[in-house]
């Protein structure tokens, strides 16, 4: 687990760099097809489906892309670092600093569905120790608040 630290979060064209780092660093390719699913996924102010990445790819490339193409990407940018998976939603999201190993903690709106990603070592530190107490190995945590976000809880 990684400790508490101040992150630079890349946007535009330096997350892309930072992600194609990244995932060349782990010794994986950066291709053209996973640059457009990235591209597709960063593009998402929401948690988006294999199958709207799958469109959204589709529509700029002008040729149909399958969603089973686009889960298999996406495994490997989770497994790498630059996505998360929103489980309750079956949707990921691109990680805003893919150079830097968390757990998550996501807020999830269950009025507009925007989702906030959160990093706090010493909440998400309390659960691995919770589970390793019961004699559970954590190796992934991922923690989801459901509720409303302020916007919604404004309307």
């Amino acid at each position: 687990m990684a400790h508490a630290h101040d992150h630079h979060e890349p946007e535009g064209d330096a997350l892309f760099t930072a992600a194609q780092a990244t995932l060349e660093k782990s010794g994986e390719q950066w291709t053209t097809m996973r640059a457009s699913v990235f591209e597709a996924l960063a593009g998402f102010a929401k948690p988006a489906s294999a199958y709207d990445i799958a469109d959204a790819v589709s529509k700029r490339e002008g040729r149909r892309v399958a969603a089973n193409s686009v889960y298999r990407i996406l495994d490997l940018f989770v497994g790498a670092n630059l996505a998360r998976r929103v489980e309750s939603a079956n949707a990921y999201v691109a990680n805003a600093h893919p150079d830097c190993l968390h757990d998550c903690i996501f807020l999830v709106c269950d009025q507009c569905g925007q989702t906030t990603h959160l990093d706090n070592d010493a909440v998400t530190g309390g659960v691995r120790a919770a589970a390793s107490a019961a004699g559970f190995q954590p190796v992934r945590p991922v923690i989801e608040v459901r509720g409303r976000c302020a916007d919604c809880r404004v309307n």
